[in-house]
C-alpha cells in the first residue's frame, strides 16, 4: 500500500494511550504530519488514538461515544465473511460480477472500507482510493491488521490496494482504466442505524459532505470501461439527477447502474 503523505486539511492529533506506544505514536504522526500529544486534551474535538489494538478516531465531546475505525477481521464484516458472501449478492450484481466474470473496480469512495472489502471476498480486484489522508489512515491501518489473520491475508494481499490521492485526478490521468467505478457519495446518505449515523457523522466532520459528487460522476462515466455504480438510500433523487440504465434495489439502500460506452 502506499505510504500516507499529508494533505491541505487540518490534521487532528495523535494520541498514544499507553507508554509503550509513544515511540511508534510518535512516528506514526510524523509521517503523516501530525501534532502528536502524550495526554488527552478534553478541549480537542476529534483526535487519531493509537490504542495496543488498533488506531482510532475518537471524539472529546462526548466519552458516550465510542470510537471508529476500520475493521475486517471481526464485527460486522466478520460476520458478512464466515457466512459466506455468494455472488448473488446486490453489490456483486451491481458492479456485472458473473460466473468465471470478475471486474476489475475502481472505488473512488473507499471511506472505512466495506464496500471494497466485499467485492474483495467476490473475488474483484479493488483499487481504494482515498483522498482523506486522516481516513486513509484508519483504512490502512485495518488492511495491515487484516493482513495478519490468516482468513482474511490473501483477500488483502491479492485483491485490494489502497492509494492516497483525488480519485478525479487517477482517472483523469490513467492509462490504463478498471472495469468499473464504484461511488458511494456522503450525501444524501441517511439511515436508522444510530452507528451508522454516528460514522457518517464524524466522518463528515473529516472530508466534508462530498459536494464535488456530481463531477466525480461525469469522470467515472468518462473513465470505467464497463460500467459506474452508485450507491444511493432510499428514497433520494438519482446523483446529479442523472437517470441510469437500471438499479438494483435492497431494503434500505439501491446501486444505480450506468452503463459506458468506454470499452
Amino acid at each position: 500500500m502506499k505510504k500516507l503523505q499529508t494533505d491541505s486539511i487540518n490534521l487532528p492529533p495523535i494520541w498514544a494511550e499507553t507508554q509503550y506506544l509513544t515511540p511508534i505514536a510518535k512516528n506514526i504522526a510524523k509521517n503523516m504530519g501530525l501534532k502528536f500529544i502524550g495526554k488527552l486534551d478534553k478541549h480537542k474535538d476529534m483526535y487519531l488514538a493509537l490504542t495496543n489494538m488498533r488506531l482510532e478516531l475518537h471524539t472529546a465531546k462526548s466519552s458516550k461515544e465510542g470510537p471508529i475505525f476500520a475493521e475486517f477481521i471481526e464485527g460486522k464484516m466478520g460476520y458478512r465473511r464466515a457466512q459466506g458472501l455468494g455472488r448473488r449478492q446486490l453489490i456483486g450484481r451491481a458492479v456485472g460480477l458473473k460466473k468465471g466474470v470478475a471486474p476489475t473496480i475502481l472505488d473512488a469512495t473507499p471511506g472505512l472500507g466495506r464496500d471494497g472489502f466485499v467485492l474483495a471476498c467476490l473475488g474483484c480486484s479493488v483499487r481504494l482510493v482515498e483522498r482523506s489522508v486522516i481516513v486513509a489512515a484508519l483504512l490502512q491501518d485495518g488492511l495491515k491488521r487484516a493482513m495478519f489473520d490468516p482468513a482474511t491475508r490473501d483477500i488483502i494481499n491479492n485483491n485490494i490496494s489502497l492509494e492516497i490521492a483525488d480519485a478525479k485526478d487517477i482517472m483523469a490521468l490513467a492509462k490504463k482504466p478498471e472495469d468499473v467505478v464504484y461511488l458511494d457519495p456522503m450525501y444524501p446518505h441517511r439511515t436508522k442505524s444510530a452507528l451508522v449515523k454516528k460514522e457518517m457523522r464524524w466522518l463528515r466532520c473529516v472530508v466534508g459532505g462530498d459536494e464535488d459528487a456530481e463531477s466525480l460522476l461525469d469522470c467515472a462515466l468518462k473513465y470505467a470501461i464497463k460500467r459506474v455504480v452508485v450507491k444511493r438510500p432510499h428514497p433520494s433523487k438519482p446523483l446529479a439527477d442523472r437517470k441510469p440504465n437500471f438499479t438494483i434495489n435492497g431494503k434500505k439502500t439501491r446501486f444505480d447502474v450506468y452503463l459506458t460506452k468506454n470499452d
